[in-house]
């Protein structure tokens, strides 16, 4: 095996009303809001260890044929050990997976490698390194 999972690094969460999910994930769930990305309507509270994201999207017109239920998560990100891109990229070849190019992101620990893949019924999934890795 080319990696161990560690832990869920973050889960992105779509939201049709910013303020009102805040309330909620602050107030209800006791999250603290640790950063705002307001070029794309992102708000990242920390949830212990883990950080939830909240992603401002904007629902269908009601005139849409789209009939299918609306899309709530993003995407979730799994912290691995150890992030070697060269071998993580030959690993998930070698199971037939079209990798994202590797790249610095935040989440929980703070900037670091990760690239984005997708499972077998279209679910992204990040896999993400260490925070100045």
């Amino acid at each position: 095996m080319a990696f161990t999972p560690k832990n869920i690094d973050h889960v992105v969460v779509c939201v049709s009303d910013l303020d009102r999910a805040l309330k909620f994930y602050c107030d209800v769930l006791g999250c603290t809001e640790e950063r705002r990305v307001e070029r794309i309507g992102l708000i990242q509270l920390r949830a212990g260890a883990s950080m939830i994201d909240l992603q401002l999207v904007k629902p269908a017109p009601e005139d849409s044929e789209f009939s299918g239920p609306t899309k709530n998560m993003d995407h979730f990100a799994l912290r691995i050990e150890p992030f070697d891109p060269k071998t993580l990229l030959s690993h998930l070849a070698d199971h037939g997976i079209d990798a994202g190019e590797v790249v610095q992101r935040y989440g929980a620990e703070g900037d670091g490698p990760s690239v984005y893949i997708d499972d077998p019924d279209g679910n992204t999934i990040e896999l993400k390194g260490p925070a100045g890795g």
